[in-house]
């Protein structure tokens, strides 16, 4: 087909009215009550036509249409309110309907083997909205590297440090609340603490345990497993070490120590105090443990505020900003005996 493709080709190889697949690219099929199997016969059309909106027509202030796109490279679109994501997620929302954007989820960008990618087909799917926010642990450096070069605005949830490009970003003070954990250790006796962490990936990982080892309470060695590998008789070199407290990286690892103690009948926090450094998983095992409140929805909230700020043009595209984290919740820290 010769020419750039439009919205009317979309509609004959989709086979649906052009009025349609304006309201699908315009991000109000569910408004107007567009089958499911529609909107992806649109997506469909776009894709096989490698079809990229046209910027240049947006009417609204600023040439803007008022729409705000939110991309996941994780599997599953945060969209379950128990997924890890799904705070943020709400944060967005919220933030987005006060200031009066509307939201584009890019689900349709999943590859066959289940990850995402922005350029899907070969073009940047997130241009039909004004800019994007993009969050996930899992990521393509290589994709938020072009699409930096390209001037498209996003805004990544989670510390991002790119040679060679700039990503703002808004991410929580993970070094400042583990500065609060160690003071809370410290002040009720204790001077030996591990750190139980999983295999390293980059982010809010690197920049827990690097506070973590800075402090004066870090064992010598750093305690790292898999949460198959935390059995009773792990957990109990760990109290033959002098280790009287135990900081956990993640919920996996904390609901294996909580299964450990109980199987070795390890009282917490009376023999082993415990931090979960992460969510905690809902289990009778866990409740009340120590643990860290991750602001999701501000942080969510701060990277709309933000990126808004940079379709303005009030804020650099360096921008990083820090939400602090809430104050240490639970009750499994206790003087060593």
């Amino acid at each position: 087909m010769p020419g750039r493709p439009s919205q009317r080709d979309i509609a004959r190889l989709a086979g649906i009215s052009q009025a349609t697949v304006s309201i699908v690219l315009n991000g109000r099929a569910d408004e107007y009550g567009i089958a499911v199997a529609t909107q992806d016969k649109v997506r469909e059309a776009m894709r096989q036509l490698d079809y990229v909106p046209d910027v240049a027509g947006r009417s609204l202030r600023g040439g803007r249409n008022g729409l705000i796109g939110v991309h996941t490279f994780e599997r599953v679109f945060p969209v379950r309110a128990d997924d890890y994501y799904h705070g943020f997620l709400v944060g967005i929302e919220e933030k987005a309907v006060e200031l009066g954007q509307d939201l584009v989820l890019f689900a349709s960008t999943q590859r066959p083997d289940g990850t995402r990618s922005i350029y899907g087909a070969g073009a940047n799917r997130l241009r039909l909205a004004d800019g994007a926010i993009i969050l996930g642990l899992e990521r393509n450096d290589d994709e938020l590297v072009r699409l930096a070069a390209e001037g498209f605005p996003f805004v990544f949830i989670g510390r991002r440090d790119l040679p060679g490009a700039q990503v703002p970003y808004v991410a929580a003070d993970y070094a400042g609340a583990i500065d609060d954990v160690v003071e809370r250790l410290s002040e009720a006796g204790h001077t030996r603490v591990g750190y139980l962490g999983g295999p390293l990936r980059r982010g809010p990982q690197e920049e827990r345990r690097e506070a973590f080892y800075r402090s004066r309470l870090a064992t010598s060695r750093p305690v790292l497993a898999e949460a198959e590998a935390v059995t009773g008789r792990w957990l109990r070199e760990v109290l033959a070490s002098a280790t009287t407290a135990l900081l956990i990286e993640t919920l996996e690892l904390a609901g294996a120590v909580a299964a450990a103690a109980r199987d070795e009948k390890v009282e917490i926090p009376e023999e082993l105090s415990v931090v979960c450094l992460d969510i905690l998983p809902d289990s009778p095992a866990t409740r009340g443990w120590s643990h860290i409140p991750v602001p999701k929805q501000e942080m969510g909230a701060r990277a709309v505020a933000l990126l808004l700020g940079l379709l303005d043009g009030e804020v650099p595209a360096d921008r990083h900003e820090t939400v602090a984290c809430g104050p240490l919740a639970g009750t499994t820290i206790a003087p060593p005996r």
